[in-house]
């Protein structure tokens, strides 16, 4: 069993700031990548960053320079920090990995998610 735990989410002012914080635990071997995603009410779910092991990073387009990923590897931790937010940027965010465990099974894994929520 591996779960993803996150937290960090809540209300802000346009402009503002956010650190969005995940945790993985359970049968964890390693961990080849984890990331944020996000879904606004009506949208698809949209990659937001993502990060491997090796401390690659991604970005959507639309938060770059904004957001900055982290990781920490031997925590089995990823952390969202989430500048200048917009309106545009709420949604409930979601963390993802991709784990493979103790007995080398490979699985994409998702948190229950947090809400972000930015005021005009």
């Amino acid at each position: 069993q591996v779960q993803l735990v996150e937290s960090g989410g809540g209300l802000v002012q346009a402009g503002g700031s956010l650190r969005l914080s995940c945790a993985a635990s359970g049968s964890i071997f390693s961990i080849n990548a984890m990331g944020w995603y996000r879904q606004a009410p009506g949208k698809q779910r949209e990659l937001v960053a993502a990060i491997t092991s090796g401390g690659s990073t991604n970005y959507a387009d639309s938060v770059k320079g904004r957001f900055t990923i982290s990781s920490d590897n031997a925590k089995n931790t990823v952390t969202l920090q989430m500048n200048s937010l917009k309106p545009e940027d709420a949604a409930v965010y979601y963390c993802n990995a991709d784990i493979r465990t103790t007995t080398h099974y490979d699985m994409n894994c998702w948190g229950k998610g947090t809400l972000v929520t930015v005021s005009s």
